[in-house]
């Protein structure tokens, strides 16, 4: 193994050690009535579910105009192990629901994916998202 494989090998090692959240990452599916219970729900696609580490990456929330009401978004990166292999491709659109970490305010937190990076000498696999209120 070259310094260099063994350098990134070691960064990759670190960084996984540095994920504290589990989370499960899924593609959001079409809404399905269940006329028994009256409810809608949505199915979804089941991408990944494991280790990762989320936090925010930006300071303050920002506003946007949605129609006729302000939406807040907050952008967040999230880092899965540089090996996971998702069941399909991450795309915009799909979803990160945080199930536990060591902060109480984050289980149950639902992340929007904006955008994937792909990179061989990251040593994570970064995912940018945003949540939406």
């Amino acid at each position: 193994m070259t310094t260099e494989a063994a350098a990134l090998a070691a960064g990759r090692a670190m960084a996984e050690a540095r994920m504290r959240e589990t989370g499960r990452l899924a593609r959001p599916g079409p809404d399905v009535y269940d006329p028994v219970t009256g409810e809608t729900t949505t199915a979804s696609t089941p991408l990944y579910t494991g280790k990762a580490q989320v936090k925010p990456t930006q300071a303050m929330p920002e506003g946007v105009q949605a129609e006729q009401r302000e939406v807040v978004l907050m952008r967040y990166e999230i880092k899965l192990p540089f090996a996971a292999v998702p069941a399909g491709p991450v795309r915009p659109g799909d979803t990160f629901t945080v199930d536990t970490s060591p902060d109480p305010r984050m289980p149950g937190l639902v992340l929007h994916v904006t955008g994937v990076a792909y990179s061989a000498t990251a040593t994570a696999w970064r995912i940018s998202a945003e949540v939406r209120s």
